[in-house]
């Protein structure tokens, strides 16, 4: 049987939102298909409606995302909002109203970009009646997230190595038209299978999305579930319609075919917001006009891991407009923007291209030609399952993973006062409350369990290391120096625990090892040009450390019995190496914002460059497994990588989602194959299970 070579298999995942998703379900076997799915979890994450459709609630994810970081409560160049419709207050020498705000944000003003290009009127409406009746963003209490259940049904057999043995059937294409036949568009005849398709199953009572693929005969097979109705749906379908229909799993069942039909018989797929809403960052940068440079300055100016592509050029602003944001964005720092950057993130030439270039492809009027995809999973890129979990709250911007010894994932919040436990055989997250500093925007960055199951981590704004004790729920904490950087300002981020119980990072042009309940320096290796790491690593014997020192392009390294530095720069200018770890021989791997792995060679005391298949991507980190092979989401090109340097050989495994926003991974080396673990920043963790 022929196959189809399917172009851009990417996918994507939703929640079921049952009234939305009625509108696809049909009687067994047969889906209907409009022309968008309307339970894509990226058509609600760019509509801002994963909190509510309309209202206060929807207000309040439009305010988390565009008014927050100047409109806060730690800002002191623009005016609070809370209590704006109380005391008289004025804006612009007006009366408060609502008439009054309406105007202001589509208008804008000194600093603030005009809205109106961008922001429909219920859209508009929404944010108002936020500022009106529940102003304003509270990080201590973040909305709940409604596609969570607090009492899940399980969904996935827990078996030990259960990885088959569940639901499987096909994927095939629907008839084409004869035009498309006499076009020459190949592999549209009926019966063709697909390979590289997302399959997705989800219980009506689950937090937990289970994706496969279709191998080269068009075949996907689930894992053991257990039995109860579930949501099938295709995910990401991009180039095909949507399918979704309803089943009820019994075991180990043939599903019916799955028949999709294409939204076009040409090369291209329209250039719709539901569309876009499918494809991965660099897939859409790709797409858009511009030269190399611009597109260059744009991925690494603006592709640091702070966000997503897409929440950039969703926007469409005048010059004016993208000139206040751009300024805002590489001038300040932090979290919130909060202190001058020094220098500024990008020189002032690259500005200007900057906003010219985004003024351009999303002007008021910009308008997009049909898409190309980028090739989808094939071969061994194909077999691997994909399975995520949705998390209790909404606009936390998780960031670190780590198991502890009984396999629950914990995993931190870079913006809200939390850190949580997942149970992976359930779903189920506990959460945890972290006293808040005041005065400091609450969240933490590095995450870690030692050996007796206590949480370490670090709190960026506050510049504290923490310590959670999952028995009592006791919390320490232990102020760190600040470096000259004020609170709110980034200091604390990226930290390493040695076996010995200390904690290493290289910061004041030195490499420091600390006693974690003073703060206090016991050995301090001084460095002649890194100034600080990002990413701090250390080995699990405690004999070498090393750095990444983004957004410099140098990777610090410390043989610890030595006491030997050494500093090396990497020959591919920003290529930018952040987070990584070492593998069994020593070596040291990072991660690089430029969109390179880059390796310390123990041994030859050199640094080496990898290019990834995909052309775009950033990485924020970078760690090996127990085989050596090294492991690093490709951000904003939703895949997964896995490499092989000793083969040379990489494979991309394209996720469920476009966003992909990975800043830390967490490999279960206990498995064969091993299991990988990241925390999407956007709000899911996310386990990738390769078959071979």
């Amino acid at each position: 049987m022929a196959v189809i070579r399917r172009r851009g298999a990417f996918s994507i995942w939703a929640a079921v939102i049952s009234t939305a998703s009625s509108l696809l379900w049909a009687g067994p076997g047969q889906a209907q298909q409009p022309s968008y799915d309307p339970a894509l979890r990226a058509l609600q994450y760019y509509g801002y409606k994963r909190a509510a459709e309309s209202g206060p609630d929807r207000g309040r994810e439009f305010f988390y995302f565009k008014c927050w970081q100047c409109h806060n409560e730690f800002q002191k160049t623009a005016p609070q909002l809370t209590g704006l419709y109380q005391g008289g207050r004025q804006v612009a020498g007006e009366l408060v109203t609502d008439a009054v705000l309406t105007n202001k944000i589509k208008n804008g003003g000194i600093g603030m970009p005009a809205f109106r290009h961008e922001l429909k009127d219920n859209d508009v409406a929404d944010i108002v009646s936020f500022l009106r009746e529940k102003c304003c963003w509270d990080p201590e209490n973040p909305p709940p997230n409604p596609r969570y259940h607090a009492s899940p049904t399980p969904s996935v057999d827990t078996s030990k190595g259960n990885l088959s043995g569940g639901p499987f059937g096909f994927v095939r294409s629907a008839a084409s038209t004869a035009a498309a036949l006499r076009g020459g568009v190949e592999g549209v005849a009926q019966g063709r299978v697909l390979e590289g398709m997302m399959v997705q199953l989800r219980g009506d009572n689950s937090s937990i999305t289970t994706t496969v693929y279709t191998d080269e005969q068009g075949r996907f097979e689930f894992p053991k579930l257990n039995g109860g109705s579930y949501t099938l749906r295709i995910a990401r379908a991009l180039e095909f319609k949507p399918y979704q229909r309803k089943i009820n799993v019994t075991g180990t069942v043939k599903l019916d075919d799955i028949v999709v039909e294409r939204v076009t018989n040409g090369e291209f797929v329209p250039a719709t917001f539901e569309t876009e809403a499918q494809l991965a960052g660099a897939e859409l940068v790709w797409n858009l006009d511009g030269t190399a440079q611009e597109k260059r300055t744009f991925t690494y100016g603006c592709g640091s891991g702070c966000h997503t592509f897409g929440q950039i050029l969703r926007n469409r602003f005048d010059e004016a407009g993208w000139r206040a944001m751009v300024t805002k964005m590489t001038h300040w720092t932090g979290s919130l923007l909060l202190h001058e950057a020094r220098p500024n993130r990008i020189p002032p030439e690259e500005q200007d291209i900057l906003v010219k270039w985004l003024t351009k492809v999303r002007g008021p009027d910009a308008k997009d030609m049909g898409y190309l995809l980028l090739p989808g999973p094939r071969g061994p890129a194909t077999k691997v399952i994909v399975t995520e979990y949705d998390v209790p709250h909404l606009m936390t911007a998780p960031h670190d993973p780590v198991a502890d010894s009984k396999g629950n994932i914990w995993f931190n919040s870079h913006r809200t006062s939390w850190i949580s436990k997942l149970d992976p055989l359930t779903g189920l997250v506990e959460d945890f409350k972290i006293p808040s500093t005041p005065g400091a925007n609450p969240g933490q960055h590095w995450i870690t369990v030692d050996k007796d199951d206590i949480v370490w981590f670090s709190e960026n704004w506050s510049h504290k290391l923490g310590r959670l004790d999952p028995k009592s729920g006791a919390v320490a904490h232990t102020q760190f120096p600040h470096f000259g950087r004020p609170i709110n300002a980034p200091s604390l981020g990226n930290l390493a625990l040695s076996p010995d119980g200390y904690i290493w990072y290289a910061r004041g042009k030195a490499i420091n090892k600390v006693d974690p309940k003073t703060a206090q320096v016991v050995n301090k290796f001084m460095l002649k040009t890194v100034s600080s790491a990002y990413g701090n690593e250390i080995t699990g014997d405690g004999r070498f450390f090393a750095g990444g020192a983004w957004p410099e392009d140098w990777v610090a390294f410390l043989d610890i019995e030595k006491g030997e530095t050494f500093e090396l720069q990497t020959r591919t200018p920003r290529a930018a190496p952040k987070r990584g770890g070492f593998d069994l021989d020593g070596n040291a791997w990072f991660g690089g914002a430029g969109g390179l792995l880059v390796k310390f060679d123990v041994k030859t005391r050199q640094l080496s460059e990898y290019v990834p298949p995909t052309a775009g991507v950033s990485f924020y980190e970078a760690l090996p497994d127990k085989n050596g092979e090294v492991w690093a989401g490709e951000m904003y090109a939703g895949r997964f990588v896995r490499f092989n340097s000793k083969a040379n050989r990489w494979t991309e495994y394209v996720l469920p989602e476009p966003i992909s926003h990975n800043r830390r991974t967490w490999i279960d080396n206990s498995t064969t194959p091993v299991t990988v673990w990241y925390v999407d920043h956007d709000g899911i963790l996310v386990r990738i299970q390769p078959l071979e």
